[in-house]
């Protein structure tokens, strides 16, 4: 039975018609393949679309100027051109065919054969091609019926296709995550977990991609500890342990009662070992922005139950709510505390160094101190008015003065 591609927004975007009349898809020499296929199939929202063509990437070029677009040859290498259009661009990627690869890059050679592009790609939901201009689906390796019944599927022997990319390991995980039901593909999760080693040879950033990827899905807990049980982390995050899975499956279910959107940043701390030190090296080794290493580092350390909310959001206003998801404070406190911050607007501190030195203080450690003196008292006392901070400025600086005597 023919299957068509539903009707979607995607496909009536300004300029897309005359883009693919220009590349000929009345002849038949240019299709849309994977996820856009793949999502529309599923109703859901598309935002990249990418294209296969028979044309070599020259003549792509030529006739996406010659249709009045910019082409920007961005992978020329392996064929493929963002054409851009009002409002979007789409990629355009000349049907390609594996000489050789070695489990990080490939190189590769053009062709016209569909069936062999197809043939090169992981997974069979993923090879899934669609003719503009009729809408049918062309599906040479049952992607459509895995699609259907939540299966994700290695093209193929998934040994070989784990050898010809081994960051194909952790996307077969992050597939079964997002669209997989049950329980995963057996050769798929046994090649994978054979495999495992083959991670060390990938850069970190890749890694690091790929897992941040899997962790920002909806509820990637279950993927996660079917991960953990078969190796996967070892070889490359041995630092990930069952108290770690157990502490991302506790913050996705707060999350998700919590209504607080998920931050994969804030569930890689969970999975790591509740060491500042330890936390901020793996997210060194994972070559994470300074940002973000500076984000794990405060996480791993989460606050005592006890722990005010106010006071907590004042000092860490950007990560006060990772911190009480994180925490080890009950339900009906952590409820108590979230909603306390539920419209909370972070205080200016009324005072600077230079007003207490105007008072009487020299410059130096001395007025550093005496500053952070009144605002730790400024916090406790609930982040009184100015002239609560002016009198105890001059308290402090008479009673310095005092002790200077």
């Amino acid at each position: 039975m023919t299957t068509l591609l539903p009707d979607a927004a995607w496909r009536h975007g300004a300029g897309l018609v005359d883009l693919l009349a220009a590349l000929g898809a009345d002849e038949g020499a240019i299709r849309y393949v994977g996820g856009a296929v793949r999502d529309t199939l599923l109703g859901l929202a598309v935002s990249d679309v990418d294209c296969a063509t028979r044309l070599l990437p020259d003549e792509v070029i030529a006739r996406v100027r010659k249709a009045g677009f910019k082409a920007v040859p961005t992978g020329i290498a392996h064929g493929t051109v963002t054409a851009v259009l009002p409002g979007s661009t789409i990629e355009v990627t000349t049907l390609r065919r594996d000489v050789s690869t070695d489990g990080r890059r490939a190189t590769v050679a053009f062709t016209d054969d569909w069936r062999e592009d197809a043939a090169r790609r992981d997974f069979t939901i993923n090879a899934l091609f669609a003719d503009p201009s009729s809408g049918e689906v062309i599906d040479y390796f049952g992607g459509v019926g895995d699609l259907a019944e939540g299966h994700v599927r290695f093209i193929g022997d998934p040994l070989v296709r784990i050898a010809e990319d081994h960051l194909r390991i952790l996307r077969f995980f992050r597939f079964h995550a997002r669209f997989g039901r049950g329980a995963p593909d057996g050769p798929g999760l046994a090649a994978c977990a054979d495999r495992a080693n083959d991670l060390m040879a990938l850069s970190r950033e890749r890694i690091a991609d790929e897992l941040l990827k899997l962790l920002a899905l909806p509820d990637p807990a279950p993927t996660v500890a079917l991960m953990h049980a078969h190796g996967i982390f070892r070889p490359v995050l041995p630092e990930i342990g069952e108290e770690g899975v157990a502490r991302l499956t506790r913050l996705i279910d707060r999350e998700t009662r919590s209504g607080v959107r998920p931050d994969p940043v804030r569930r890689l701390a969970a999975l790591l070992p509740r060491d500042p030190a330890l936390a901020a090296q793996v997210a060194s080794r994972l070559r994470l922005s300074n940002a973000m290493r500076a984000r794990i580092e405060l996480l791993a350390a989460p606050p005592a139950p006890e722990t005010a909310p106010i006071p907590l959001a004042y000092r860490h206003p950007d990560a006060a709510v990772d911190l009480l998801l994180l925490s080890d404070m009950g339900d009906a406190e952590l409820a108590a505390a979230l909603a306390a911050l539920d419209g909370w607007h972070r205080p200016t501190f009324p005072l600077r160094g230079g007003d207490l030195v105007k008072l009487g203080l020299r410059p130096g450690p001395q007025v550093a101190a005496a500053l952070q003196a009144i605002e730790r008292d400024w916090m406790a006392a609930g982040f009184p008015d100015g002239e609560w901070a002016t009198r105890a400025a001059q308290a402090a600086v008479d009673q310095a003065l005092r002790e200077r005597q």
